[in-house]
């Protein structure tokens, strides 16, 4: 690869600040690569959005140079806007482990979207274009199929971790650490590393230690067992079902990323035997402590199946008092309240909750903690480092964890999303700014949700909405009766007659006035009712409605 251009560009259009969206861009000359196309779920105040994904708008302008799509892993923080991406640019191809292009493929069939140009890679697998080189290299996560990227360009080597932990005694193969030195003793320009567990000292748990303990409740408790837990950790579902055959338990499903899931693991021979999974009516004819029920939920979420039966509300499960819930997970950012909620719920229900704050070793994070960090820089040994995928936060302490390790603190980025640094022969440098953001999706609607309608949402959402419907006789331009006043969580309008009176007066003075004027229109007219009535109301009540003002046409004869 010959060095005739002298910078390779590198930036983040996701996963810098935040926890989820991931999606990484390198550039050299006339080629880009994109590793990783994430999603992020919209928290409490997004109202009404389904997902929240980058802005792409510097890939659309690039659009020509694109040469793949690299993906690192099949979490949803990694592939989850691909279906939506795919709508609007185009990718020639996308190069993704076995377990994460059948999800993705899953999800393009989902959206109706045909995308043939899918390439299963491998730790084996390298692929070249005219100023790259990329290598996968195996880690250890809580799913399949996960790997580093070690990118070689014209500037030196790019390692990108992915979402990565060192466990030594895993459930899935180990990682290649000694790969991971070989590329760190031919030298590393500069690392990008996973950040998510950089505030947590010491090591993550082994997933065998929690295989030990789930085994230990699913062995000893005498009635019936739920346990929620990630529908993408293959690996600690493949072992609750081991150990519940190994118990004589019978296992139902619910929660649709859950049967997705088993049905994705059993196609790849992760789960061999699919009979220990059963029917909800089938096992109306076993006994408490032959049934475990497996489910979506451990993170909060509303219509996920452990809400819905904390709620009382699930169609087939009805929670008994001698049930035993376990949270096999940890809150991620931003969910601590709605699991917190759910569990509250169980307690009041009457039945015993097993979560990881209170047995430790119900489940272990599929991100490495400080000392495992650690651990990569010193395998990797970069000249320079940038932290990624987590929060500001996050990305600071891990900064200083490379600082501990060995790396001048200049050299050491703290960007954010948009930031651009710059490779070339002198080193790495910041070098400038693309456009990068949040886009929301909401239902099929792809970018349409900004920040006003977001806005009017969580007005409506806290004040409510007040109507004021008006009959005007266009002729004569005068209101044939008094404005109707209706609102919609504002106010009780039979219980606040005297508030919607004075309403009413105001908007039928408003109304006549701006009447009294011969060039006024309708859309002036709305206005002007919006202007004056939002500081009387505001005055009246304190509060601020979202005001809908709605003009009839009534032609008398």
């Amino acid at each position: 690869m010959k060095n005739d251009n002298p910078s390779t560009s590198i930036m983040a259009l996701g996963g810098l600040g935040e926890v989820g969206k991931n999606m990484y861009v390198i550039t050299h000359k006339n080629e880009i690569i994109i590793i990783d196309a994430g999603v992020m779920f919209p928290t409490d105040d997004l109202l009404g959005v389904d997902a929240v994904i980058q802005d792409i708008t510097y890939l659309k302008q690039n659009e020509d140079k694109i040469i793949g799509l690299f993906i690192t892993h099949g979490h949803e923080d990694h592939i989850g806007g691909i279906p939506y991406i795919l709508q609007s640019l185009k990718i020639p191809v996308i190069y993704a482990p076995k377990i994460a292009a059948d999800l993705i493929t899953k999800k393009l069939v989902e959206h109706n979207i045909n995308y043939q140009e899918m390439q299963i890679i491998n730790g084996e697998s390298v692929v070249t274009s005219k100023y790259f080189k990329i290598e996968f290299v195996n880690t250890t996560h809580s799913i399949p199929d996960s790997y580093a990227l070690a990118i070689h360009t014209p500037n030196g080597i790019i390692f990108e971790t992915g979402d990565f932990k060192f466990d030594l005694t895993p459930i899935g193969p180990d990682a290649n650490i000694h790969k991971m030195a070989e590329i760190g003793k031919e030298g590393v320009k500069l690392l990008m590393s996973d950040s998510t567990n950089a505030l947590s000292p010491g090591f993550s748990a082994s997933e065998s230690v929690v295989d030990e303990a789930l085994e230990s409740i699913v062995s000893k408790h005498p009635a019936r067992i739920i346990i929620a837990t990630f529908a993408s950790n293959i690996y600690r579902i493949k072992h609750i079902i081991e150990t519940c055959k190994k118990h004589n338990r019978k296992i139902i499903v619910f929660g649709r990323s859950m049967e997705t899931t088993i049905e994705l693991a059993l196609n790849n021979g992760l789960i061999e035997d699919k009979t220990i999974i059963i029917d909800y009516n089938k096992a109306k004819s076993l006994k408490k402590n032959e049934i475990c029920i497996l489910c979506t939920g451990s993170q909060g979420e509303p219509l996920a199946a452990l809400s819905r039966i904390a709620n009382g509300v699930h169609k087939q499960i009805t929670l008994m008092p001698d049930d035993l819930v376990v949270f096999s997970s940890n809150p991620i950012p931003g969910n601590a309240d709605s699991v917190n909620r759910v569990i509250n719920k169980l307690y009041l229900k009457g039945v015993k909750v097993f979560t990881n704050s209170e047995f430790s070793d119900i489940h272990a994070s599929g991100h490495g903690k400080q000392e495992e960090q650690k651990l990569m820089l010193k395998l990797i040994k970069p000249e320079y480092f940038m932290p990624c995928h987590g929060e500001y936060r996050m990305l600071k302490q891990h900064a200083e964890l490379g600082v501990m390790c060995g790396i001048p603190k200049e050299n050491c980025f703290i960007c954010k999303n948009g930031d651009v640094l710059t490779l070339d022969d002198t080193g790495v440098h910041r070098n400038g700014e693309v456009q990068a953001g949040d886009v929301y999706v909401d239902g099929s609607r792809i970018g349409d949700i900004g920040s006003v309608v977001i806005k009017d949402r969580k007005l409506m959402s806290n004040d409510g909405i007040l109507l004021t419907i008006l009959n005007i006789n266009p002729f004569t331009k005068k209101l044939l009766i008094k404005p109707n006043v209706t609102t919609r969580g504002f106010v009780m309008v039979n219980e606040n007659s005297e508030l919607i009176y004075q309403i009413e007066r105001k908007v039928t003075y408003i109304v006549n006035n701006v009447l009294e004027n011969n060039n006024y229109n309708y859309t002036d007219l709305k206005n002007q009712i919006i202007l004056e009535l939002h500081p009387y109301i505001s005055e009246l009540t304190g509060r601020h409605p979202i005001i809908l003002p709605v003009i009839m046409e009534i032609k008398e004869n």
